[in-house]
């Protein structure tokens, strides 16, 4: 078996893992080895094929496919290796690892590690949807892929379950792929596209499309052996069912952290995020371990993800020169009706948060609530927002949390 050693390794060449190499490299951090299991580096961004993407970090409107691209590039050309095809399969040490690619199985080394596998959207048999298991039914991903990747025609007429961002994507590829979507259904009691992108929404969907929304409902159950043959629907609030004639599904959204690689280290995983649990510097429960992008929380835009990448190298590079891991943590919990809040510790006595801020997310929709963050009924923060919903991370700073004492956990409750 070869054995490899690097001083970092980044496990994913998205936006994150490629932001975070790119500046270990421009630092001048020692060997930074990216690691990919696609054929292609770049992530989630490549499969998208409209524009929209590198607005925050890069300052310019890409396509998904230039976005990775150019990421890529910037990295190759710092100086990063960038291996794809390449799967961390197990750990082998504490910041050792083993990985399978068409070189054969290797032993990696590093003096840290970043993890950057991204998130996915939860297959059928994670949404608990009964029936046969024809051929037409895609999530996002796998869409994409057909209609991009292969040029490949998905169906004639489409139902689209959930109204996130990425289901609007969903519409577009459709309709590239000589698809007519039929209707969206969403659980919730609206969609979940929020400013500034509710113009794209109702361009894409009403006013271009004329697609229409079925709110409170979901998918529950699917007919046809061996093609799709339809859908039915089932309102929540009220158990009344009907059936829609269609011959491809595309579930879209209710996003899951890729927390496989993280879960086989031991590390210590967030209840509420699923994916690494982290503190202000994205350091993981794991000595010399750190976790960025979209395995934290499931998915954010891409440009959000890089930043946060360029948060972590900033960390790695400290910690590559200083050494050094948090003997003591605060937990930070997040109270019902919130989903989560990021970064999950803290460490007493600093406020170094990625850019700057929490992230936060709520289970329902809010009208007029009051956030606060306490520790042991001391009040730490507090803010008033008019209005929140489900499948958008909201932000707030962080300063206050200098203040944080060890011991007790520092609780976000919403009222």
């Amino acid at each position: 078996m070869n054995e490899r050693k690097t001083d970092v390794l980044v496990v994913g060449a998205g936006p994150a893992g490629l932001s975070c190499a790119l500046e270990l490299a421009r630092a001048g951090a020692g060997e930074i080895l990216v690691l990919d299991r696609e054929k292609k580096p770049g992530g989630v961004p490549r499969l998208c094929k409209h524009q929209g993407f590198g607005i925050r970090d890069l300052h310019r409107v890409y396509s998904g496919p230039g976005y990775a691209e150019t990421l890529l590039k910037k990295a190759l050309a710092a100086g990063v290796q960038v291996l794809a095809e390449t799967t961390v399969t197990e750990w082998a040490g504490e910041k050792r690892v083993f990985v399978t690619s068409p070189r054969g199985i290797e032993a990696v080394s590093a003096r840290a590690i970043l993890l950057a596998t991204g998130c996915r959207e939860r297959p059928r048999s994670a949404r608990l949807i009964p029936g046969y298991r024809p051929q037409g039914i895609f999530n996002t991903g796998s869409l994409q892929d057909f209609v991009h990747g292969y040029g490949k025609k998905v169906g004639t007429r489409a139902v689209i379950a959930g109204a996130e961002l990425v289901s609007y994507s969903a519409i577009h590829t459709l309709e590239k792929g000589g698809c007519r979507v039929l209707l969206m259904a969403t659980e919730f009691e609206r969609d979940q596209v929020y400013f500034p992108y509710t113009p794209y929404k109702w361009w894409s969907a009403r006013l271009h499309l004329g697609i229409p929304l079925v709110t409170n409902t979901r998918i529950s159950n699917i007919f046809g052996k061996d093609r799709l043959s339809a859908v039915e629907l089932e309102n929540v609030k009220t158990g009344e069912t009907r059936r829609v004639d269609c011959d491809t599904l595309v579930l879209t959204g209710d996003w899951i952290p890729d927390h496989e690689f993280s879960r086989l280290g031991g590390l210590e995983i967030d209840q509420g995020t699923l994916g690494p649990a982290v503190d202000g510097f994205l350091r993981t429960s794991r000595e010399g371990v750190f976790a960025a992008g979209n395995l934290l929380r499931g998915a954010e835009p891409g440009d959000a993800a890089a930043l946060e990448g360029r948060h972590a190298a900033s960390s790695i590079a400290a910690y590559l020169e200083k050494g050094g891991w948090p003997k003591e943590r605060v937990k930070v919990l997040a109270r019902d009706p919130l989903l989560w809040v990021l970064p999950n510790f803290l460490e007493p006595g600093s406020h170094v948060l990625p850019r700057g801020r929490f992230l936060f997310r709520v289970k329902e929709f809010v009208r007029g609530g009051r956030l606060s963050v306490t520790q042991g009924g001391k009040a730490l923060f507090e803010k008033r927002f008019s209005f929140l919903g489900p499948n958008d991370s909201r932000s707030v700073g962080g300063s206050w949390a200098r203040d944080v004492r060890p011991g007790e956990a520092v609780s976000f409750s919403l009222e």
